[in-house]
C-alpha cells in the first residue's frame, strides 16, 4: 500500500491533570526526522515517544506539539515558590541598574514565571497512560491521511506506467516493419561498397548493424520493470527508496532507446517515455 510522507492530525484527551493535545505535521523527507515540542512536566516521556513514532512511520520529516492545559479546581491547593521568586525578584533588580530606563516589573510578572507558581502536582502515571492513547488515536489519524493521499499518488503513477507499458507495446508492433526497412537502408548503403568488401564481410557488417539497432532487450527490461513497480506499489513494506531506483533504471533503458533510434517513431517513444519517467519521479519524492 503506498503511503506519502504528508499528512497532517491532530487530537485532543481529558485527563486528570488536565486538557492533553498533540498536533502532528508530517513532510517528505529522505529519512525519520522527529522534531519535538512539549511541557517540560512531560519531557521525561520523550525518548518513549519517540519510540511508539518509529513503529508507525518510517519516512518523513515530522513536527509533534504537544500541549498540556491543567485544569484549575476552587478546592485546588496553591503553592507559591517563595526561594525561586525572591530570587527572580533580585535578579530583575540588578537587571534594573544595568538597563536605562528599563520596563517596570510588578508581582504578576514574577507569579506567571515557571515554577513560582504550582497549583497542581501531575499524576505522571494516569498523564503517562493518556498521552500515549491520546498519540495512538493521533497517530492512526495521520496514517489515515497519508493512505488517503498516497492512495492518490498511487493511482498517478498507474497511470504513467500504463502509458509506458502502451508506448513498449507499440514499438513491439513496429519493430519488424522498422528492421526491415534499416536492413533495406544498409543494403543500398554497403552497395555501394560492395566492390571492396567480400560476401562474408559485407554479411558480418549487416548482422552487425541489425543487431545494433534492435532494442528487444531494452523493451524487455523496461517491462519489467514497469511489473516490479506494479509489485512494489501492493506491498505493505516502505517502498519509497525503492520506487526512487527503479525510476533511475526506467530512465538507463529509455536513453539506451533513444541512442539506438533507427526511425523518428522511437525518439519520440525515448522523448515520451523519459517525461512520463520525470513525472513519476516528482511524485515518488513524496512516497515513505
Amino acid at each position: 500500500m503506498v503511503k506519502s510522507m504528508t499528512a497532517y492530525a491532530r487530537g485532543e484527551q481529558k485527563s486528570a491533570s488536565g486538557t492533553l493535545t498533540i498536533e502532528l505535521r508530517s513532510v517528505n523527507h529522505r529519512f525519520l526526522e522527529m522534531s519535538i515540542k512539549m511541557p517540560e512536566e512531560l519531557r521525561a516521556l520523550e525518548m518513549k515517544l519517540r519510540e511508539r513514532i518509529k513503529e508507525k512511520l518510517k519516512r518523513g520529516k515530522l513536527d509533534i506539539l504537544m500541549s498540556l492545559h491543567i485544569t484549575q479546581t476552587d478546592n485546588q491547593a496553591i503553592a507559591f515558590n517563595h526561594d525561586l521568586a525572591e530570587k527572580i525578584s533580585k535578579t530583575l533588580h540588578d537587571i534594573d541598574k544595568l538597563i536605562y530606563n528599563a520596563a517596570p516589573v510588578n508581582a504578576i510578572d514574577i507569579l506567571n514565571w515557571p515554577g513560582v507558581m504550582d497549583s497542581q502536582t501531575i499524576e505522571q502515571d494516569v498523564i503517562k497512560k493518556d498521552l500515549f492513547l491520546l498519540l495512538d488515536k493521533v497517530l492512526e489519524t495521520l496514517l489515515e491521511g497519508k493512505k488517503r493521499e498516497g492512495n492518490a499518488l498511487e493511482q498517478m503513477i498507474t497511470l504513467r506506467v500504463n502509458e509506458m507499458r502502451k508506448i513498449t507495446a507499440m514499438l513491439r508492433r513496429q519493430m519488424p516493419e522498422l528492421l526491415q526497412l534499416q536492413r533495406k537502408r544498409l543494403e543500398e548503403k554497403l552497395q555501394i561498397l560492395k566492390a571492396d568488401m567480400d560476401n562474408d564481410r559485407l554479411e558480418q557488417e549487416m548482422v552487425y548493424m541489425a543487431q545494433k539497432a534492435d532494442v528487444a532487450e531494452e523493451l524487455d527490461r523496461l517491462d519489467t520493470h514497469l511489473d516490479e513497480i506494479s509489485r512494489t506499489m501492493s506491498s505493505n513494506d516502505a517502498m519509497g527508496r525503492r520506487l526512487d531506483f527503479l525510476m533511475q533504471e526506467l530512465n538507463r533503458e529509455a536513453n539506451t532507446l533513444g541512442s539506438k533510434s533507427i526511425a523518428a517513431i522511437m525518439t519520440q517513444a525515448s522523448v515520451d517515455m523519459k517525461v512520463l519517467i520525470e513525472q513519476m519521479r516528482e511524485q515518488i519524492q513524496n512516497i515513505e
